[in-house]
């Protein structure tokens, strides 16, 4: 999928780049987590989310950002388009922070009334949220395309052969169908591995489910990251976050309403700091549209304290 998307991307600019990436990247986390709905593990499937966020912006980027500069004294990315993403991150903490202080702080007689409320507002926020990212992809890609994507014409990929249009979306088409039917075998096996190795619901969807459902965008943003191609790597990385937490989360929210399984956006107090703490860091390294190689250790030094923070987690 990660090599078919990078042929595929190879013809277009970085925005679109980023875009097909991320997508079809976060193809795979969806089918995942559809898969965890079906099965009832809603615990698992909000800790997966929580997890490509904070993955994609810290592990990945951090990785990208590390290894593309280690040759280099500096790494340059288009500051307009990094200052959008954070912005759009910082939403997608809002929307994870609401409905937790809802159900902490909102008092009613009846538990039942809480939970229907909690449904409510999430598939409210959901709504609000798909607007939002169809307006960011507008603002990107028509409005304000001149400004977001000037470097374009640098962003080419320049390998020496490329499959065609028709092979590359053949491919990721037959790609999404097999790991929709891997994910079955990964679903069922998730909690007696959990188990079995001791770990919790919550580490094994933030850290693990995370990891594998994200697998094409990662190679992808450190390759092009390596090439000099910031623009991309960053798009790539925050383009999926940003993807996951407005488009992924809310498509899984109203989905399992129409499943008969409804799924609430209420998060666990330490998923929403972790979110709340990946977007601030990721902020602040892209305010000045430059990168170096500590600045990727700093992320990935981040991205472990909060590892270690899951696995203690009980």
């Amino acid at each position: 999928m990660g090599k078919a998307t990078e042929h595929l991307a190879s013809r277009t600019s970085a925005g679109i780049s980023g875009l097909l990436n991320a997508t079809f990247g976060n193809a795979a986390e969806l089918i995942i987590a559809l898969m965890g709905i079906r099965a009832g593990l809603f615990n698992m499937v909000k800790a997966s989310i929580t997890g490509s966020i904070v993955g994609n912006i810290l592990f990945v980027l951090g990785l990208a950002i590390f290894l593309g500069g280690l040759k280099r004294e500096k790494q340059t990315f288009n500051s307009l388009a990094a200052g959008v993403g954070s912005t759009m991150l910082t939403l997608s903490v809002i929307s994870l922070l609401i409905p937790a202080v809802f159900a902490q702080t909102a008092h009613f007689q009846n538990p039942s009334q809480k939970f229907i409320l909690s449904e409510e507002l999430s598939l409210a926020i959901s709504i609000i949220l798909m607007l939002v990212y169809i307006c960011g992809l507008i603002f990107s890609f028509k409005t304000h395309r001149h400004l977001i994507h000037e470097t374009d014409s640098e962003t080419h990929d320049e390998t020496e052969s490329h499959w065609g249009v028709k092979k590359s979306i053949f491919i990721l088409f037959i790609s999404t169908v097999t790991i929709a039917l891997i994910s079955e075998f990964l679903v069922t096996s998730l909690s007696p591995t959990a188990k079995s190795l001791g770990l919790t619901e919550l580490f094994m969807g933030i850290i693990v489910i995370a990891i594998i459902g994200n697998a094409a965008e990662h190679s992808t943003a450190v390759l092009v990251a390596i090439k000099n191609k910031m623009d991309l790597s960053m798009n790539i990385a925050i383009g999926s976050s940003i993807q996951i937490a407005l488009f992924v989360a809310p498509v899984l929210v109203i989905t399992s309403y129409l499943m008969g399984t409804p799924m609430d956006l209420e998060f666990t107090l330490l998923e929403v700091v972790a979110v709340a703490i990946s977007v601030a860091v990721v902020s602040l390294i892209s305010l000045d549209g430059e990168s170096n190689w500590l600045e990727g250790i700093q992320l990935l030094a981040v991205y472990a304290i909060l590892t270690i923070v899951f696995f203690l987690s009980p």
